[in-house]
Parts: structure tokens; sequence; C-alpha cells
């Protein structure tokens, strides 16, 4: 099995309380002289206190067009995804040259060539590396790039790989743009990037680094769904589909799907000792605690993650994992689910056992 050995989260420099951000943003979101209570109680509701932003935020006022927004998440993402390997590397002891394959997921920006490329003269990668980015799996990227790198890996227990997740999701938000699903964006979502260092069984031997293995992981879409979450393209860029059917969506199907998962590991979900959910807002998570029957304490990370940083789309479940990993090496036998939900309508399971 393969090896998570570090993982590093990153953060823009902007951070602000959630408040500023409602301020700012009523400018952006509504035409002049628009009510701002509709505003105001989504952003109040939306279970966040602080956020990080690509941008300063007297720029989103001044940031028009697809074209401008999209500049800024190739500049900004370009140096918030090399930290964040760098770091990783640091963490896992290991040169830039060393990496075999670079998985690369956003659903916030586009570049081709894509990040991983621009990377590899900024990290001193080789020429020669591997690289698959993947785009449209949106919050979901952060559990499935776990699992790909596992599948990959599988074919070569000897190398060293890393996920690179970078979302930038402020810069998607829509001017004039007062549809409910716009102003829960515009309230809900932050900025981040995380990298997670993974390598091969073999190297895993050698190397004796502390760590979960990775044990399974599986994929649901729901068909019918495909409206329920996503994006619009359309002439000012990504306008998000979000529709209030979701957290009914995973009460009906997330607690049938996770106990068929744990099952085939010989698990329940009571044996499971921590829990890595998406934080895909307030009624989401309450509508996943309800179908997985879990007490408080289970989401408390997830919670805290919400409040601290926002959602951070494929990112959000990779900043909780660096928070595990970093509390230190659990006893031997300690599983951790990492679960994260998507455009599809789609589930993204992955077991970790150290």
């Amino acid at each position: 099995m393969s090896q998570v050995v570090a993982v590093a989260p990153a953060l823009p420099p902007y951070r602000y309380p959630q408040q500023e951000i409602t301020d700012a943003l009523a400018g952006v979101v509504l035409p002049d002289g628009a009510d701002r209570r509709l505003l105001d109680r989504v952003h109040g509701s939306a279970g966040v206190t602080h956020r990080n932003l690509a941008l300063p935020l007297d720029a989103y006022a001044t940031l028009k067009g697809f074209g401008a927004a999209n500049d800024a998440f190739i500049e900004v993402g370009t140096e918030l995804g090399g930290r964040a390997v760098k770091e990783a590397l640091a963490d896992a002891g290991l040169r830039p040259d060393e990496i075999d394959l670079m998985v690369t997921t956003s659903v916030t920006g586009i570049a081709a060539p894509s990040l991983d490329a621009r990377l590899i003269p900024v990290l001193g990668l080789r020429s020669d590396i591997r690289r698959v980015p993947m785009f449209g799996l949106g919050c979901t990227a952060g559990a499935a790039g776990l699992a790909r790198v596992a599948d990959l890996l599988r074919g070569d227990p000897d190398g060293v790989a890393v996920l690179l997740s970078v979302e930038l999701c402020s810069l998607t938000v829509q001017r004039d743009d007062t549809s409910v699903a716009n102003l829960v964006a515009s309230g809900l979502f932050g900025d981040g990037a995380a990298a997670v260092v993974m390598v091969g069984d073999r190297r895993a031997a050698a190397l004796g680094l502390p760590g979960p293995a990775i044990v399974g992981s599986a994929s649901r879409v729901y068909p019918g769904t495909e409206r329920a979450l996503g994006w619009d393209i359309v002439d000012t860029g990504f306008r998000i589909v979000l529709s209030a059917d979701i957290p009914s969506i995973v009460e009906s199907h997330l607690g049938g799907d996770v106990t068929e998962f744990l099952a085939g590991h010989g698990l329940t979900v009571g044996d499971v000792d921590e829990w890595v959910v998406h934080p895909g807002g307030p009624k989401v998570l309450d509508a996943a605690q309800t179908a997985l029957g879990l007490p408080d304490a289970a989401l408390r990370r997830t919670r805290a993650s919400l409040s601290a940083v926002g959602n951070l789309s494929s990112s959000s479940v990779l900043h909780q994992l660096a928070d595990l990993v970093g509390d230190g090496a659990p006893p031997a036998g300690t599983t951790a689910v990492v679960l994260a939900m998507g455009p599809g309508f789609a589930t993204e399971a992955v077991l970790l056992r150290w």
C-alpha cells in the first residue's frame, strides 16, 4: 500500500473577518442600491468566521472579466502551489528531483501549460516527471486525488508522487449576480492550496517515515443529479450551480455508501477513529452527520476548518489531513476516512490506516 508521508497546507496572505468580506463583496455581487439583507443573512449563516483571499479585498471591486480573473489564478496559484510543494518535500526530507509523478487538481481556473508544468523550473523538478492535471472533480478532488495517486503508485512501488490542490474560489465570484447560489458562494468559499507527498510501498519501507497507508477508496456518482453542483461557463467565467437539494442527496445516500465501503474492509462506521469530511457548509455537514450517525465530536476538525478558512473546495480535506498528520503519529491501527462530495453529484471516500 502507498503511504502519505507529508501534507503541507498553504494559504494566501490576505486574511479577513467574515463581516469585512461581506461588506466589501456587497459592492461586487449586488447592483447599486440593491437590498443587502439576504446577502447579510446568507454570509452570517455560513459557519465561517475568517477567510484568506487570493487578492487584497479592495482588488475585487476592480477585477473585471474572466481573463483578468484567470490571469490572477495562474499567478497566485503558481506561487501558492509552489510554496505548498516545497514545504511538503521539506517535511518528507525529499528533493524536488526525486518526484516521479505530480497530480494537480483545481476547479477555479484554467491554465495551459498547466500549473504542474509551470512549477518544473520554479521547483527544479525533473523534465521527465509524469504529470496528470485534473479539472472538473470540484470539491471531491482532494479525496479523489489521494485515491488516484495511490492507484498509480501501486504500479510503481519505488515511486515518489505529489498531489497538489490549488483552489482560488474568490476569483470565480460573479459581479452583479443576486442569485442565491452566487450569494452563498461569495460567503462560503475561501482560497488555499495543499500538497501531499506519497510514496509506493517499497519506497515507504526504505524511508521508514511516519504517516498513514492508503488502504482503499470508493467512488460514487448519483444519476440524475448533474445540476446539483458545478459550473455554468459563461462570458464572465465560472457561474456556480448550487442546488438546495444537496443536503437531502447527502442524507439519502451517504450512510449506505460509506457503510458498504467500510464493510469491504471489515469495518463499521463506529470503528473509524478519525473523520476528515469536506466542509460543504453547515447544512451539508449536518446531513452527513445524520446519515452516518456520528457524534458531534467526530466532525470537530471539519467544522473548525470551515470556521477558520471557509470551504476551500478540493483543498479542504487536505488541510484537515495536514492537521491530523501534524498532531503526531497516532497508535498503530488507527483508522481515518477522508470523505468528500462534489459535482456529479458524487462522493469520494478514502480509508487510511497508521
